[in-house]
């Protein structure tokens, strides 16, 4: 089994910054793509930013600019530098990662538990 463990989220005012983190750990072969998803109240969760392992990055509009997100594969943990925060960015922030586990060797995709994000003056 396989667990992601985000951390990071809080209270933060318009125009501030926060690092979020998420750590997986468990029965892991090698970790896929990673992501960052978020969810407001009444919206569906969307697609914030996305990871290769070799790097290759995506990022919803919104945040180009703003949001940067990495990885460390020696760690197996993901992160997303979040600048210049606006109100809008409130939201839930869930990882994703596609993960190939060892015994049986299979691929399955996992889901954090969410961090709050919330900007706010």
């Amino acid at each position: 089994q396989v667990q992601l463990v985000e951390s990071g989220g809080g209270l933060v005012q318009p125009g501030g910054s926060l690092r979020l983190s998420c750590a997986a750990s468990g029965s892991i072969f090698s970790i896929l793509n990673m992501g960052w998803y978020r969810q407001a109240p009444g919206n569906q969760r969307e697609l914030v930013a996305g990871i290769t392992r070799d790097g290759s990055t995506t990022y919803a509009d919104s945040v180009k600019g703003r949001f940067t997100i990495s990885r460390d594969n020696a760690k197996n943990t993901l992160y997303l530098q979040m600048n210049r925060l606006k109100p809008e960015d409130t939201a839930v922030y869930y990882c994703k990662a596609s993960v190939v586990l060892a015994t049986p060797i299979r691929r399955d995709d996992y889901w954090g538990q969410g961090t709050q994000v919330t900007v706010s003056s």
